[in-house]
């Protein structure tokens, strides 16, 4: 079936109907209408998958990806013109222009976490840069991944946009084909595979990742608002979101304010966690489990959970230490260890312990303090005085750096990933100008020289 597949999309794209910008428009505006009539399925697999009520589903995923396809849709006429060039003078005379091209036939492997918006932005992007689409979301998001199935039949011929995810392995069989360009949306140690088997066959790829993301609280900070947006942030979907902050570094001076503010607004946003149908559960046993072990140290919230509705509640653990288990891997759910500090040299220190995180959250009002620890923390983006949102602005690129990913995607940064800009010089055919053919002689030299330097 994927052999089949790979090869109706490259007979799709070889036949040149998706080179028309006309075409793609009308292909993400088919999909967009689409996904508002099929909403209320979506929203309810959503649940079944993740335990997320509709308005979650909606803020954190479908209405993300109508944004995205809004904006696509307006623009991409732009997006896809070529764009002059200058030329040097050498070269006169002659006119330049670079030319967006799409690769090919591309495939996109998408996670769990957010399964309907990690597998239709990317999704977005290839379309609309104009090439075929093989999307393999995850098998253990099973209801949605089987509503992406039906929703891209409903939309594109096969040979323009697929959907595999049946059974174990479909994912390494994939990376066993060549592509033109590979998008990955997972855990770093997947994404080293999928690294290495595209370097097989020279594919270029794209991989996001994860990784610890630190928030951080100095002195200065309003401690009772960046609570709340911690806490908001961090137990949003369970704490299962590749930008959720993963853990706390704290001035010792608000340490204590902090901490209480937290476990006010954690009481307040998710009341009754356990038997609370606006909180999500853990997307499968093993996840559970894992998680469980981390439920260990200063506890001074939380630390229960339901085995079978496989929800654990909001934890924070206070004061952690950075030899805590919780801070020996990823957390990716919703356990918040909160570490003070006393001087800043530590916040680089306890950040260096780990690679580069996918994002950084700062809380500071002191622009000194600002300007210097996002000059030396590496980490892929984030936000000032809040945390998660720096996501859901389009025109500010999204990826990781070294561990946490290399590539980067979102509003027009989608369409440049996609895209491979073939550059092209138009020279004159009316005019040869002598100077660079031999033989070489002094004033040819004096020519070279004066236009070349």
């Amino acid at each position: 079936m994927i052999e089949r597949l790979i090869e109706s999309q490259r007979k799709y794209f070889g036949s040149g109907f998706t080179l028309d910008v006309k075409t793609r428009l009308g292909y993400l505006k088919k999909l967009k209408n689409a996904i508002k009539q099929r909403e209320s399925k979506l929203c309810e697999c959503l649940y079944y998958d993740l335990g997320k009520t509709a308005s979650e589903a909606y803020m954190t995923e479908i209405g993300m990806v109508l944004e995205e396809l809004s904006l696509f849709i307006k623009r991409l006429k732009g997006w896809a013109k070529p764009k002059k060039a200058k030329t040097p003078i050498a070269q006169f005379p002659s006119s330049g222009y670079v030319l967006p091209s799409p690769y090919g036939c591309t495939l996109i492997i998408s996670p769990w976490n957010y399964p309907f918006l990690l597998s239709v932005q990317p999704l977005i992007g290839a379309v609309a840069a104009g090439n075929t689409v093989l999307l393999k979301p995850s098998k253990l998001s099973e209801h949605t991944s089987k509503a992406i199935k039906e929703l891209i039949e409903s939309v594109f011929p096969e040979g323009y946009a697929a959907v595999v995810y049946e059974g174990e392995g479909v994912g390494s069989k994939l990376l066993e084909y060549k592509f033109d360009y590979i998008f990955f949306t997972g855990g770093a140690d997947t994404g080293r595979s999928v690294y290495q088997k595209a370097a097989k066959n020279l594919t270029p790829v794209t991989l996001e990742l994860g990784g610890k993301s630190p928030a951080i609280v100095d002195k200065t900070a309003k401690t009772h608002l960046a609570a709340k947006r911690i806490v908001w942030g961090k137990f949003l979907n369970a704490g299962q979101t590749c930008v959720a902050p993963d853990y706390v570094l704290v001035h010792e001076s608000v340490a204590d304010t902090f901490s209480a503010s937290i476990k006010k607004w954690t009481d307040k946003l998710f009341p009754d966690a356990l038997n609370n149908p606006g909180y999500g559960k853990i997307i499968n046993r093993r996840h559970f489990e894992r998680l469980k072990n981390l439920l260990e140290g200063n506890i001074v919230y939380g630390g229960n959970y339901n085995e079978n509705a496989l929800k654990i509640q909001p934890t924070v653990i206070y004061p952690a230490s950075p030899e805590d288990k919780a801070m020996s891997e990823e957390i990716f759910g919703p356990v918040l260890p909160v570490i003070k500090y006393s001087d800043e040299s530590e916040i680089y220190d306890i950040i260096d312990r780990h690679p580069s995180p996918l994002a950084l959250y700062l809380f500071t009002c002191d622009k000194n303090v600002r300007h210097r620890i996002l000059a030396k923390v590496r980490f892929g983006g984030g936000c000032v005085n809040d945390t998660v949102v720096h996501l859901t602005a389009p025109a500010l690129p999204f990826g990781g750096v070294g561990n946490s990913g290399t590539g980067s995607y979102h509003g027009k940064k989608s369409f440049d990933t996609f895209t491979h800009y073939k550059s092209v010089l138009k020279k004159s055919i009316r005019l040869d100008l002598p100077v660079r053919y031999p033989p070489f002689k002094k004033l040819k030299d004096k020519l070279i020289k004066f236009f070349m330097k």
